[in-house]
């Protein structure tokens, strides 16, 4: 029997932890890759320490002559990114960290699995991956990881534009969320670690900088004089990003998706091309599972998809309404079949991915942000609403 009364916790991350500036980095170069040729065959990861970062992985292009050219560009794309994100610190300087590059050609026993007589057929990978969606805010996402992004993602805005110079790009944010009749209602407590630049400043004085933020990025009543504030609990934090701790790519997994509240398959997304399933069927799930609750056929939806290595068809559909289903959950595995070419090809085609859209993702979550007019976040919209409703 489901619970309606409970507290639920999920914790982001902001643009400046040491893995997010990796999967940022990553990203950075599968979309330079994905500029030159839409085909391009990317898997990028990032390692980042004190002074340093290593980039390595495997790139199929085709034309892969062409790779020796735009292997110049990777420096550039990494110090752009961490000079965006903000990191001028005398141990990691966008101008002066030393950067590898050990990015090499796409093994050929993988590409085969990838692509046959017509192109690109297969899944790059076995896997399962997860989609899910709920109708408790107005982006289809659960409440406690879609406002643990909004709390940073306001810091970060108040700190690039200067209102904020104190605030370092270094933060985690984690919100335990009161459910009362299966409803998100309040905030039970608060917590806030934030980088700042200026050593005299107390966790009080931090406080006093991040509270209004946090206030306004909240809904209205609920934070309340019973919420619990913990702001730099364990006192100064200047010392932030890979300098204080190392980075790499896709070690924030839950963060990316919806903070626990639902189940993630085996990969991670940052640098990897949308042949690689870990990511496109990830966007795909979530993509049905958001039309479906959009159409009124759940208050909340969990899809899973499976796949095996060069195999073009998902192995399994599986939908799961968590008893708020309006129809069964197999006419809506049958309906989201239906709707959906759900092939690597179709998902690609289908949601357009092809394209440099991903850097943007790597940071405050991969869901429950708004489609963009270039094609980034195309899984987020609600079109596939009455071609669902005409299915079941």
């Amino acid at each position: 029997m489901s619970r309606n009364n409970y507290l639920f916790t999920s914790e982001s991350v902001s643009e400046g932890h040491p893995d997010k500036v990796c999967d940022r980095i990553s990203d950075a170069v599968l979309d330079a890759f994905l500029a030159e040729d839409p085909l391009a065959r990317v898997a990028a990861e990032t390692f980042a320490t004190t002074d340093r970062v290593v980039i390595g992985g495997e790139v199929g292009l085709t034309d892969q002559d062409k790779l020796a050219e735009y292997m110049g560009k990777i420096e550039d794309i990494a110090r752009a990114c961490i000079k965006d994100i903000g990191y001028e610190q005398d141990k990691f300087h966008w101008n002066t960290c030393e950067i590898t590059n050990l990015l090499h050609e796409q093994s050929a026993h993988i590409a085969q699995g990838v692509t046959g007589e017509q192109g690109d057929e297969g899944a790059g990978d076995q896997g399962i991956m997860f989609g899910y969606a709920v109708n408790e805010t107005p982006d289809l996402m659960p409440a406690p990881i879609q406002y643990s992004h909004a709390i940073l993602r306001r810091l970060a805005e108040v700190r690039k534009n200067g209102s904020e110079p104190t605030l370092g790009p270094d933060a985690k944010s984690q919100l335990s969320v009161r459910y009362k009749d299966g409803k998100p209602v309040g905030v039970t407590s608060i917590v806030l670690s934030t980088q700042h630049l200026d050593e005299t400043m107390s966790s009080d004085d931090v406080r006093a900088v991040v509270e209004p933020y946090i206030r306004e990025t909240l809904p209205d009543g609920w934070i309340s004089a019973d919420t619990e504030w913990h702001v730099n609990p364990t006192g100064k934090f200047v010392i932030g990003g890979p300098d204080g701790d190392a980075g790499l790519t896709g070690r924030k997994i839950i963060v990316d998706t919806y903070g626990g509240a639902a189940p993630h398959g085996g990969g991670a997304f940052s640098g990897k091309d949308p042949t690689k399933v870990d990511r496109s069927a990830a966007y795909a799930a979530r993509y049905l599972a958001k039309n479906v609750v959009a159409a009124g056929l759940a208050d909340r939806c969990t899809i899973q998809l499976s796949y095996a290595i060069g195999v073009a068809k998902p192995l399994s559909i599986y939908a799961d309404t968590h008893g708020s289903g309006q129809v069964h959950e197999s006419r809506i595995e049958s309906a989201v079949a239906e709707c959906m070419d759900l092939t690597p090809r179709g998902i690609r085609t289908h949601l357009g991915l092809n394209k440099p859209i991903f850097q943007r993702t790597a940071a405050y979550g991969h869901f429950g942000r708004a489609p963009e007019a270039d094609g980034g976040f195309s899984w987020e919209k609600t079109d596939l609403v009455e071609a669902l409703k005409a299915a079941v």
